[in-house]
């Protein structure tokens, strides 16, 4: 089984002047991205299971989806899809939204992204959301790690503040994104020492260096167990990002550096996220 625990969705008018503005300095072409339901279901063929949820980055990266487009994927494609709601707490009907996305519409998860939101972990406004995702059994999966955005305070990214958020409710499931890159060691520390905090690969292994010092230093604490394929869709493909970390030992060919191995390799391509980031069945 291969999950891509990563992938977001959004429609054509979902992204605002600022998302090319931004993508023109980092990746020529990138406003002609596609992520409506029709275009990922097409890109996921490569997977078993894609979990995927709209972005509400407007005012930071440009994009501002919403729960909706996120459940009609779900509703078109129910064999290939399982929604994440998005949480903004700086929104007063923050709640309100989550309520419905989780009920109403049967979104699975949470998404949050400090850095584009500006909102720190240890912000009171996140605690309703915190508490929501316990009481419901909701898996909380949050970006971390740097963004291209200009507005999106860096600082916010760092993984090393979840670790007060996962003591105070050790029965709430988070997954850190992309390895919380630049900032590897404090995502591999903190999963490493908490047993309700995961990680996942997506968006990293176009950085061949530094994806292999990931890479290494996850076997060398020994949590491949706790690490997740994704792709962060529209951003890469199924098929490059397994290409990407089979690929990820090519930088050291020729020398006496450590290989990562390969059953940790395909360990972590076949990690199956419905059989450990949920404490009930699992929402397959």
């Amino acid at each position: 089984m291969i999950v891509d625990c990563h992938v977001n969705v959004w429609e054509d008018q979902h992204l605002t002047p600022l998302f090319a503005e931004q993508m023109a300095r980092i990746r020529p072409g990138g406003m002609a991205l596609k992520a409506d339901a029709d275009t990922l279901y097409q890109a996921m063929r490569g997977v078993d299971k894609a979990i995927v949820f709209a972005l509400r980055y407007g005012d930071s990266a440009g994009v501002e989806s919403d729960d909706e487009t996120t459940a009609a994927a779900v509703a078109k494609y129910p064999d290939k899809f399982v929604g994440f709601a998005y949480a903004d707490p700086r929104r007063a009907d923050c709640m309100e939204r989550l309520r419905h996305a989780t009920s109403s519409l049967g979104l699975k998860g949470v998404k949050y992204g400090p850095i584009y939101n500006g909102v720190a972990l240890d912000d009171p406004r996140m605690t309703p959301i915190y508490e929501h995702c316990v009481k419901n059994d909701l898996p909380l999966t949050m970006h971390m790690g740097t963004t291209f955005a200009r507005n999106a305070p860096v600082d916010l990214g760092r993984a090393i503040h979840v670790e007060p958020v996962a003591l105070r409710y050790p029965e709430l499931k988070m997954i850190l994104a992309h390895m919380g890159h630049p900032w590897y060691e404090d995502t591999i520390a903190v999963v490493r020492k908490q047993p309700n905090v995961y990680a996942e690969i997506s968006a990293i292994y176009y950085r061949p260096w530094q994806f292999w010092n990931i890479m290494v230093a996850a076997q060398e604490y020994l949590i491949a167990d706790k690490i997740f394929f994704g792709t962060d869709f529209p951003f890469s493909t199924v098929e490059d990002s397994l290409a990407g970390i089979r690929a990820v030992n090519d930088v050291v060919a020729g020398t006496r550096l450590p290989r990562v191995r390969s059953e940790v390799i395909e360990g972590i391509i076949h990690a199956n996220p419905f059989a450990h980031w949920w404490h009930g069945p699992a929402p397959v």
